[in-house]
């Protein structure tokens, strides 16, 4: 296979430098940007989001600029089935998905890689904050923080596996957004200036429930709110408008502030009680997948995030099967949900994580 890079390119400042310094490198590369869903799917204006003309139209510039091979490739299908449809079930069943997660698994690391390789392609390579390094003492690729800890994303991509890494370039990894921002303006990139996604894809205004009901032509069906001592205290307006730690938008007036502390999507009921009740310390997780290690033999002394914008804490994690995890924090938690990822870090090292279930 050729020593060639597909660069994964949204049409943001981020892949666009990340494209640049591929060939600043000297290698051979090819830009994509991927259609992953359509007006339809979403019935939104595909103005606002990240798959859009002018997204598409600031790509293809950077390519031409850069004297690279430019391509859309249209993976809507493979979105639908492992993003959305994901994201949907979860919410249905009383959990929060985190939707980066699974098109990062899914679709950039798993369909691009693939693609890549029938474009003879060694390695893709994306805009992402995060490095690779290979151990050779445990013959193991690693993934590791970025040098800029404000712009870290190696929560949303725990689920690497050993053969995509080794096949995964981070141009950004040892670079902060200043930095970036300045090459993308002396390089005369048009989207030097434009501002970071902040939303899920397909749901640009963040009103996920609305966007379930539409998108399913189901309406999630009413319940009863519950006090912590499984009193009726009023009626929801179906589970999927709510999550764990929420306080805003409940409609409900007893008095004191409270807060969701449990969703129960058999018996449709929503709990709410004091915010004290969100905190636990303790989570399993299913679905993993292990990085630094091939398997966790023994209790290990790691810190985890249970949240993208969770601070991490330090904890002990035990495998107790081969695809489970327990892990214990030293101190309790806020609002660990289900659906959610738990990642754990040994410093700067990945070691894995998996879906709280």
């Amino acid at each position: 296979m050729k020593d060639r890079v597909m660069i994964a390119m949204s049409g943001g400042v981020d892949s666009s430098v990340a494209a640049y310094l591929v060939r600043q490198s000297g290698r051979d590369a090819l830009g994509v940007t991927l259609k992953l869903f359509s007006n339809e799917d979403i019935q939104l204006d595909r103005s606002k989001t990240c798959c859009s003309l002018s997204d598409v139209e600031d790509a293809r510039s950077v390519a031409t600029r850069l004297g690279i091979p430019y391509y859309v490739f249209n993976f809507s299908d493979n979105f639908k089935e492992k993003v959305i449809d994901r994201f949907i079930a979860t919410y249905e069943a009383g959990g929060t998905p985190n939707p980066c997660i699974d098109c990062n698994r899914f679709i950039k690391f798993n369909q691009l890689m693939t693609r890549a390789g029938l474009m003879e392609c060694s390695h893709v390579a994306t805009g992402h904050y995060a490095r690779v390094d290979y151990d050779a003492p445990s013959g193991r690729w690693l993934l590791k923080r970025s040098a800029d800890p404000h712009k870290d994303q190696t929560y949303v991509l725990y689920a690497l596996t050993q053969e995509q890494l080794a096949h995964t370039l981070f141009p950004l990894g040892g670079m902060n957004k200043d930095e970036v921002r300045e090459i993308a303006a002396a390089q005369g990139f048009l989207n030097a200036d434009k501002p970071d996604s902040q939303d899920i894809c397909f749901v640009p205004d963040g009103n996920y429930a609305r966007f379930i009901e539409e998108y399913t032509h189901r309406t999630s069906a009413p319940g009863d709110f519950l006090d912590r001592g499984g009193n009726v205290i009023g009626r929801h307006k179906g589970i999927i408008h709510y999550t764990l730690g929420q306080r805003k938008k409940l409609g409900l007036s007893v008095g004191h502030t409270v807060f969701v502390s449990a969703i129960d999507p058999v018996k449709n009921t929503v709990t709410v009680g004091d915010e004290c009740d969100l905190y636990t310390k303790q989570l399993d997780a299913a679905d993993i997948n292990l990085i630094a290690v091939d398997s966790i033999k023994a209790p290990l002394r790691v810190t985890a995030k249970a949240r993208y914008s969770h601070k991490e804490a330090a904890a002990i994690v035990e495998q107790t099967g081969d695809d489970r995890l327990h892990i214990e924090f030293e101190q309790p938690q806020r609002a660990i949900t289900r659906g959610q990822s738990v990642v754990l870090y040994d410093g700067d090292v990945v070691v894995g994580g998996g879906i709280i279930c």
